[in-house]
């Protein structure tokens, strides 16, 4: 089961934008942010602003959901867990990305800037085949014999991040 965790925190450290969902009195609202993983303290942290919704939606539901796709590798992820929003102006230096100044050009100090931190419960890992030519014939192929698709190492595994 390591190697499954592992694997999940590479595709987090290698595809960094990915989508957020969470809950409203309405139902489930999804936006797309960038990660900032930290493998060794186990969580997903965010750069984000206290303008948004998500903040109110995380106080009041903080069972999220963030999803990423890597698309080279195949490979798609679900994790669930529980998110904050802290304002904290030092970790949100340390997170920090040049490209955070667009949006902020004041840097972490900014008033409006917070981190959205995710301790991950579950996650759910589809590994497709490693080629996308494999696939195309293999679909191709199921759909003349009507059996299913033989896609190798395609797989679905869940892991307990807690």
């Amino acid at each position: 089961m390591e190697h499954h965790e592992e694997r999940i925190w590479d595709i987090l450290e290698k595809t960094g934008v990915g989508m957020l969902t969470t809950q409203f009195g309405g139902g489930m609202r999804a936006r797309p942010l960038e990660a900032r993983p930290d493998r060794d303290a186990g969580l997903i942290q965010f750069v984000t602003d206290v303008r948004g919704l998500k903040d109110d939606e995380i106080a009041a539901s903080p069972d999220v959901c963030f999803t990423v796709i890597d698309d080279n590798d195949q490979a798609y992820l679900s994790i669930t867990g529980r998110a904050e929003v802290v304002r904290d102006p030092v970790l949100a230096a340390k997170i920090w990305k040049r490209t955070d100044d667009v949006w902020w050009p004041k840097g972490a100090d900014d008033r409006n800037v917070r981190v959205l931190r995710i301790v991950p419960a579950l996650a759910e890992l589809w590994d497709g085949p490693a080629s996308a030519t494999v696939a195309a014939f293999e679909f191709a192929k199921a759909r003349a014999t009507g059996q299913k698709p033989n896609l190798g190492e395609n797989r679905k595994v869940r892991v307990d991040m807690r």
